[in-house]
């Protein structure tokens, strides 16, 4: 992709299967082909593809959003590109939930919440104004669709300046208590637990206190119960898998750590890892605590072999 070869990617798409690998695919895609103008050439060689088409919308999007995270000039302008690059889309293949996730992607920038699709009433109580209709129109083409969920996650984020993670908590409680058995979303309050011990700046002698809390391990242990035991292993995400295994190894359920280490194989994401490194956000220092970490938890499970 990044020599402006297209003709792998098109082949994957069309061999993808169901709707949450689809969205995965074309996101991880998105985010390579951003630099490039692989997915233009693809475009202009098969104007007809609707694969096409989605990964144009899904490319404009990630490059509205690099610009807003850089802070640069023609933010405005890429934004409004995006959001009609998403409706255009969505008249296209209006079975796709992929432009309505790119939508929701997209109200994060209205940080205001100026636009009137970005402020309705929530469905519950204790939940906020925000995307709702978006986040619906995703849910119904794909239900517990993992980026749609994580996108209202970053919207939260973005819609509050104070910092405050209260929001935040209480969506993704809400959500994981409405998700079946199986699905990703189980997994999103880890998110939001790590997210907090990353603004509090946390060290190692508030570690304990943060990890091993009883709400720290219900989380945990709920997510490997409700989600890693019953997931499918071709559509879990690398972050769910090591966010679980991170919060598990925090919460000392070492050898329940294990198994999730053992699923991962030798593949890690520097995040959640990095916020527990002596500097910030630095990835040597992740990969050493992942290391550690699954040493620790794969010796815990041995000895618990052993001893049975």
């Amino acid at each position: 992709m990044r020599t402006g070869r297209w003709l792998s990617m098109r082949q994957l798409l069309a061999d993808t299967e169901g709707w949450a690998l689809w969205t995965q695919r074309t996101q991880v895609l998105a985010a390579v082909a951003a630099g490039s103008d692989t997915v233009h050439a693809w475009r202009t060689e098969e104007p007809d593809s609707t694969a096409a088409a989605v990964m144009q919308t899904r490319v404009t999007v990630e490059r509205a959003l690099r610009a807003h995270r850089e802070g640069h000039a023609r933010t405005t302008d890429l934004w409004k590109q995006a959001w009609e690059a998403c409706g255009d889309t969505a008249r296209l293949v209006p079975a796709d939930p992929v432009p309505w996730v790119c939508l929701l992607a997209l109200a994060q920038l209205d940080t205001k919440q100026r636009m009137e699709e970005n402020r309705l009433a929530p469905p519950g109580p204790m939940l906020f104004p925000g995307p709702w209709a978006l986040l619906a129109e995703a849910d119904r083409r794909d239900p517990g669709n993992r980026e749609a969920y994580h996108r209202m996650l970053q919207f939260v984020y973005a819609r509050r300046s104070d910092g405050s993670l209260s929001e935040a908590v209480n969506f993704v409680q809400w959500a994981a208590s409405s998700a079946p058995e199986g699905s990703a979303l189980q997994v999103l309050p880890l998110f939001v637990r790590v997210e907090r011990y990353r603004r509090e700046r946390g060290n190692e002698k508030a570690l304990d206190l943060h990890w091993v809390t009883e709400d720290a391990t219900r989380d945990a242990l709920r997510a490997l119960n409700l989600w890693f035991d019953r997931s499918v292993p071709a559509e879990t995400s690398l972050l769910d898998l090591n966010h679980l295994a991170h919060a598990l190894w925090g919460s000392l359920q070492l050898a329940e750590a294990a198994r999730v280490f053992e699923a991962l194989g030798p593949y890690y994401t520097p995040f959640p890892w990095a916020c527990r490194a002596r500097k910030p956000n630095d990835t040597a220092q992740a990969e050493e605590v992942f290391v550690r970490a699954r040493a620790r938890c794969l010796a815990a499970a041995s000895e618990r072999k052993a001893e049975s």
